[in-house]
């Protein structure tokens, strides 16, 4: 994927450019509806379908009280989200104070000007310009001089409920991940790096990979059922998830740590998505390492027969790779 920070940068795209715009937090069923139609439509014109996004989300300078504490997913895995969706051109504007002051008449002249520029598309409801004074439906009356095409999208539904990423970002908070599945049309996932830890996972018997997360928002605490895919990896290997503080070591840090079942291989510095899928418990307290090794137990073979009777609740993007290989 090519990606740009400027509008002016598409100029060097070469072919019809089918742009998708949005904020898109989350990728959830709708922002992938609006994300279609560009690719669609590239499709048909033989060109490059695209993404137009901010970093940061503009309510974190606009409304900055009001902002998501946390964050769905960082650059770079929205990035391989959209990979994966058929997006080729990603552009990143950065929004600041001066693009919060950018009139929606500078900005919509601005973007219709590109060469080559033939469809933007947006949500039905999607704002833009200086106090979000811009429409979809004042972007369409700018594009009578230019030969580009204005959509906008419906906003989609999940069990009668119009999806938005505050929904999404509130299921998320009370655990509910089958209604996240529902709303992404995959399983929740978060990108992070292998850090060094105090290995407590291998003096029970079971090592664990530390993920370092980011800001990315997390479900409950608890145990979980995973997959993970390690970066260069083409499948995802069966896993089990530690989400919490480790009360009964005397832990302080919430910690994200991953076994991999029968996997054998130094993972520090690698990076990997974790999809999460069935809760098998919550975070507890034990007695002591004897009690909590027993327990480690009692969760990794729950987890085994969760995958092997497909009931792990997580949807795998890629063919999950055999324990061992």
């Amino acid at each position: 994927m090519t990606r740009f920070s400027t509008i002016a940068e598409l100029a060097n795209v070469g072919n019809p450019l089918h742009l998708a715009m949005g904020v898109f937090d989350g990728l959830h069923l709708g922002h992938q509806a609006v994300i279609e139609a560009a690719v669609k439509g590239a499709e048909i014109s033989r060109g490059m379908p695209g993404v137009l996004t901010f970093e940061p989300h503009p309510i974190q300078v606009l409304s900055p009280e009001n902002a998501p504490r946390q964050i769905f997913s960082s650059l770079e895995q929205k990035e391989r989200l959209l990979a994966a969706l058929g997006v080729e051109v990603l552009l990143v504007l950065r929004f600041d104070e001066d693009m919060a002051r950018q009139t929606a008449a500078t900005f919509a002249q601005s973007l219709l000007s590109v060469p080559g520029l033939r469809q933007v598309v947006a949500g039905e409801d999607w704002k833009f310009g200086k106090g979000r004074e811009g429409t979809m439906t004042f972007l369409r009356s700018c594009s009578s001089g230019y030969n580009v095409e204005v959509e906008e999208i419906a906003a989609v539904t999940c069990r009668g409920e119009r999806i938005s990423s505050t929904r999404l970002r509130r299921a998320l908070r009370d655990g509910h991940l089958s209604s996240v599945r529902e709303m992404l049309g995959r399983s929740y996932s978060v990108l992070g790096s292998v850090v060094a830890g105090e290995q407590v996972g291998r003096q029970l018997g079971a090592p664990t990979a530390n993920i370092l997360v980011g800001e990315e928002q997390l479900p409950p605490d608890g145990v979980y059922a995973v997959l993970a895919r390690i970066e260069g990896e083409s499948g995802e290997r069966e896993a089990v998830a530690n989400l919490g503080i480790r009360p009964t070591v005397g832990g302080t840090q919430r910690l994200l740590e991953v076994h991999l079942l029968d996997f054998e291989g130094n993972l520090y510095g690698e990076n990997l998505e974790i999809s999460f899928g069935r809760m098998i418990r919550g975070e507890k307290r034990f007695q002591g390492h004897a009690e909590l090794q027993k327990q480690i137990q009692k969760d990794l073979d729950e987890v085994r027969r969760l995958f092997d009777g497909d009931e792990a609740e997580v949807k795998p993007d890629t063919p999950i790779k055999k324990r061992g290989d």
